[in-house]
């Protein structure tokens, strides 16, 4: 799903801790190359020059009804009857289709160091989305429906980083899933950095998942 001529797109930058985004329109395409204009900060609502080879996460709306995200990078600039920048395009193939609410969830094995009350426990989260997590609750333990855990989460992207979120987290329910004792919580306090690396962490693992063909 290529974003066609006049699509308007936002562009936040990848594996970095910045919020900033950027809004830009594509006025041009060619094979695996879209052409934007120059960018405006969200922020600002000023010009922005992104740097060459900067790593982005791109995201538009179609027919006011679907929206989509890709990766891609800055490839240069280029002068024609008005300034623009180039984009790297993935293919329609590693075009993602985003759930359009605030979070998106992923199911994927996530490390999660659990303390409560001086007790520390080390489990393994079923899922994620900056808004909570279902944990896979193999040992017993004394925290309970209703209580606030204090969370250190280990998140590994593709590209061999892993970033470490703390937050804290209200424990919504306890279910079985089959055998297994599950944990519904939601993330608490969690301050906007860390819930924009979860949000690029899902992303990161939706992109993966559709490398390998799972979906």
């Amino acid at each position: 799903m290529k974003p066609p001529i006049g699509t308007i797109i936002t562009l936040e930058s990848t594996y970095t801790d910045s919020l900033e985004k950027f809004r830009c329109k594509v006025v041009e395409e060619k094979a695996n190359i879209i052409l934007i204009d120059y960018p405006t900060s969200s922020e600002t609502n000023r010009t922005s020059f992104l740097m060459e080879g900067a790593q982005m996460r791109a995201s538009f709306v179609k027919d006011a009804i679907a929206a989509y995200a890709f990766q891609t990078e800055v490839l240069g600039r280029v002068q024609g009857n008005i300034p623009m920048i180039m984009l790297s395009y993935p293919g329609n193939d590693q075009v993602i289709k985003v759930q359009r609410r605030e979070f998106v969830r992923v199911d994927t094995p996530v490390d999660m160091a659990v303390e409560f009350e001086g007790d520390f426990s080390q489990f393994v989260a079923e899922d994620i989305s900056a808004g909570g997590s279902a944990v896979i609750i193999n040992k017993p333990v004394s925290f309970k429906a209703g209580d606030t855990i204090s969370l250190t989460i280990a998140l590994p992207f593709s590209n061999g980083d892993i970033k470490y979120i703390y937050t804290k987290a209200l424990v919504v329910r306890f279910w079985d899933k089959e055998s297994i004792r599950m944990a519904s919580i939601k993330f608490a306090e969690t301050d906007d950095v860390d819930k924009q690396q979860i949000v690029r962490f899902c992303f990161d693992r939706q992109l993966l998942m559709r490398r390998k063909g799972v979906e």
